[in-house]
């Protein structure tokens, strides 16, 4: 049997996510493919989308009201003259072309502002008698009105590339004629589990054997980071099987595999690796649940994901992502904890940074976070309860009730 790599590198979270980040900046994305607008929710965009025209293409009303000279209301209350009115999606032809001096134009929310009127005076502050309208409360130039072009010119970028297309991307998409859109292919990702003692889902385990829950759970992470999961067959904890299904898994963008990195005599994962010359960038993170991972290249990125259900899902999200998106053409972005107050103290050992299943709960402002109780991080159970992972630093032992602390949102 060959020896598995020599040195062994074990990083912080903090220099083992940079790690990954630095690998993220360097990928290329793949290919592009057209798609219509809806099809497009939740791609990569691969090429910018410009603005057709202005945006708006005349200045708007933001409130039902009354377009007037800012001026003519200097001194209020103030008798105008109504000269007409002008809704949303008014011709121009119907639009005055020009509001006088002690002159007025009713208007909706979202209509064409005319010629000389330069504010909006709300209708809550004015009294229609006849064809004149009394205004109880000045305006100031500008107000309620959104300029021409103000949020974008024509010919200026709406969307640029590498971003995932949310719905606000899409609404905007739409208000620049685009029916459909350029974006990147999702990269297809090999999914391999290790161990004898895996069976597959549809099978009756036996007294020591377990169901291969972590392919799926890798799958749906790696569908909702944009990539394409490809599930192989179970690997054996047998040199040569396991390499064969090594092989097949790194002919994809990305292979993950799950177990056979920790220190067990049939922990094999590295040691084929390393006989097959891979580089290794990392082969453990000062984390719990997930310290025994790997990241390397060859050929194709892999990670090593330790078996545990817990510590598959925890490491996928905080070191596989990254380089899932950047495949899938997104650009990268750091990890960003919000912070939230602690809702119960908690005791915990120091020396590793920590991830653990916890619940967000509260009203509006009024929101605090506790532990989930859990047996360890092969209880997927406890992490099914969760909606996010509080993160202890390393150096903290003791964190009290009603201290903020961060937490990764699920």
């Amino acid at each position: 049997m060959s020896a598995p790599p020599l040195n062994s590198i074990v990083l912080s979270f903090e220099d083992a996510r940079r790690v990954v980040e630095k690998q993220a900046a360097l990928v290329q994305a793949g290919a592009v493919e057209s798609v219509d607008l809806l099809a497009a929710a939740g791609r990569v965009l691969a090429e910018p989308v410009l603005a057709d025209r202005d945006l708006p293409p005349f200045p708007r009303s933001t409130r039902d009201g009354y377009a007037v000279r800012s001026a003519d209301l200097s001194q209020v209350p103030a008798a105008l003259d109504v000269i007409g009115e002008i809704k949303a999606g008014e011709k121009l032809d119907k639009i005055p072309a020009n509001v006088a001096s002690r002159q007025t134009v009713s208007i909706m929310t979202g209509a064409p502002v005319p010629a000389g009127a330069d504010a909006v005076v709300m209708v809550e502050y004015t009294s229609l008698r006849g064809k004149q309208v009394e205004v109880t409360r000045g305006v100031v130039h500008g107000e309620n009105i959104v300029p021409r072009g103000s949020e974008a010119r024509e010919g200026s970028v709406l969307i640029d590339r590498g971003v995932r297309l949310n719905e606000a991307a899409i609404a905007l998409a739409a208000s620049a004629g685009k029916s459909r859109l350029q974006v990147h292919k999702r990269p297809r990702v090999a999914v391999l589990t290790t161990g004898d003692e895996i069976v597959e889902i549809d099978a009756k385990p036996g007294p020591t054997q377990i169901r291969n829950s972590n392919s799926y759970s890798l799958a749906a992470q790696i569908r909702r980071a944009g990539g394409e999961p490809v599930l192989l067959p179970v690997a054996p904890d047998e040199l040569h099987g396991l390499r064969r299904l090594i092989e097949e898994g790194l002919k994809s963008a990305l292979l993950v595999m799950t177990g056979g990195v920790s220190m067990g005599r049939y922990d094999l994962v590295e040691q084929v690796l390393s006989d097959m010359h891979a580089e290794f960038f990392f082969t453990g993170a000062k984390i719990q649940p997930g310290r025994p991972v790997v990241f390397g290249k060859c050929g194709s990125y892999f990670f090593g994901l330790p078996g545990n259900p817990v510590s598959t899902i925890v490491t996928f999200e905080l070191f596989a992502r990254p380089i899932l998106e950047a495949l899938s053409g997104k650009v990268p972005g750091k990890l960003i904890f919000p912070h939230v107050r602690l809702k119960k103290e908690i005791r915990i050992k120091t020396g590793l940074t920590r991830f653990l299943p916890a619940i967000l709960s509260g009203e509006f402002e009024h929101s605090a976070v506790e532990l989930v109780a859990w047996q360890g991080s092969g209880d997927v159970a406890a992490t099914a309860r969760a909606n996010c992972y509080a993160v202890i630093p390393p150096d903290r032992e003791y964190i009290p009730a009603g201290e903020w602390i961060a937490v990764m949102l699920l």
